[in-house]
C-alpha cells in the first residue's frame, strides 16, 4: 500500500538531511571545544612565564629566557669601564675629610693636629757650630736626628716637661708652623725654649724674647710615635 510520497532508492529526504548536518554541526564543536581546553592546559604547563618571553638586558639586547632571567635592581650602579673610573666610584675614607671643616686641625708628618696647651717661656737661639754648641757640633740632634731636619726648624727643650717628639708652634718661628722638640741642652731647663737657626749670627739676631707657645697633639686617636725611630 503506498503513502501520499512514494520514496524511491537510494535518494535521501531533505528532513533527513537537515538532521545529520546538525548532528555534524554539534559534534565539530565538542571536538574543538575539548581539543582547545587540552592544547591550553599543555601550554600552560610547558611555556616560560609571559614576563620570561621578551625580556631586554640593560643594553637593550634581548635575553634567551631559557638560559635564565636575573631580576636587575635599581640600586646596583654600573660597573666602572676603567680602572681610573673604579678608583673615582670607590668609597673615600680619608682623615682630610674628618678634620676638614675643624679650624683650629693642623696637619703634622702627615697627621692631624689640635692645640692641646700654651706656656708663656723665655725663647733663644742656637745655631749647630762650636760657636753654640762647644764640643757636640757634630750635625746631629739629642735625638741622633740631622739638624736638617725639618728643613733645619727644630727646637731643644727641657724633655721632662716637653718630651721628644712634642709639637710646638712659636710666634715669629717658621711663620708659626708645627715644629718638634728633637733637641736638649745644659741650660735648657723648665720653660726654656733653644730655637735652632742655620747660623750664629741668625740665632743672635733672634734674640731673647718672652712668648706665648702653644702645645699641639694629634688627633686622630692614634699613639704618638717614637721620634727616635724617625730619622
Amino acid at each position: 500500500m503506498a503513502t501520499s510520497q512514494d520514496a524511491k532508492p537510494g535518494v535521501v529526504s531533505r528532513g533527513t538531511t537537515r538532521i545529520v548536518a546538525q548532528a555534524l554541526a554539534c559534534g565539530l564543536a565538542v571536538c574543538v571545544t575539548v581539543g582547545s581546553a587540552i592544547i591550553a592546559k599543555e601550554f600552560s604547563s610547558s611555556a616560560m612565564p609571559l614576563a620570561a618571553v621578551d625580556t631586554l638586558n640593560l643594553n637593550g639586547e634581548r635575553v634567551n629566557p631559557a638560559v635564565e632571567i636575573v631580576p636587575v635592581s635599581t640600586n646596583v650602579a654600573e660597573e666602572p669601564a676603567t680602572a681610573e673610573e673604579a678608583d673615582e666610584a670607590a668609597p673615600v675614607d680619608a682623615p682630610e675629610l674628618k678634620f676638614a671643616g675643624d679650624a683650629e686641625v693642623r696637619w703634622f708628618d702627615g697627621r692631624p693636629a689640635r692645640p692641646a696647651r700654651q706656656y708663656w717661656m723665655t725663647v733663644t737661639g742656637y745655631s749647630p757650630d762650636e760657636r753654640s754648641c762647644p764640643g757636640t757640633a757634630d750635625g746631629l740632634t739629642a735625638t741622633l736626628h740631622s739638624v736638617q731636619t725639618n728643613n733645619m726648624k727644630l727646637v731643644a727643650a727641657d724633655t721632662s716637661l716637653l718630651p721628644y717628639g712634642s709639637m710646638l708652634s712659636i710666634p715669629g718661628y717658621d711663620d708659626q708652623q708645627i715644629v718638634p722638640v728633637l733637641d736638649c741642652g745644659g741650660a735648657i731647663k723648665g720653660r726654656r725654649l733653644d730655637l735652632l737657626f742655620p747660623t750664629h749670627e741668625a740665632a743672635r739676631k733672634w734674640g731673647r724674647q718672652r712668648l706665648l707657645v702653644t702645645v699641639w697633639e694629634y688627633c686622630d686617636g692614634k699613639p704618638a710615635e717614637n721620634p727616635r725611630k724617625l730619622r
